[in-house]
């Protein structure tokens, strides 16, 4: 196969190397593997330890943007308690981010900001 390859490429007068042409096809592939595919693999392995990891009373922020306490879990279904005696079921998937209590204040504010304008 690399014999026809260097055949054809002896043949044609287009004064380019092959070899060049191959490295410049790796170059271009190990470009899109580091710009693209690896960056993607990362949030994918983050969003599922961030599924794996929610447990009940933990306070969530949805893909939608809708904040709750999760206050059951059954299987990929999360009950989620968004106001007093109004609960929702949403796929464990459909949760964007924890919400860290020591960072920030319930609904999603961080701690020492005010808004008193």
């Amino acid at each position: 196969m690399l014999n026809l390859v260097l055949a054809a490429a002896k043949d044609s007068n287009n004064g380019g190397s092959v070899a060049f042409q191959l490295v410049f096809f790796g170059a271009i592939f190990a470009a899109m593997y580091f710009l693209l595919l690896r960056p993607q693999r990362r949030r994918v392995k983050d969003a599922q330890s961030l599924q794996k990891s929610i447990n009940e009373n933990d306070e969530v922020v949805l893909n939608s943007g809708v904040l709750g306490f999760v206050s059951a879990i059954d299987g990929d279904i999360v009950w989620l308690d968004i106001a007093d005696g109004v609960e929702i079921r949403v796929l464990r998937s459909a949760i964007a981010r924890k919400i860290d209590p020591s960072k920030e204040a319930a609904g999603g504010q961080p701690l020492g900001d005010t808004d008193d304008k």
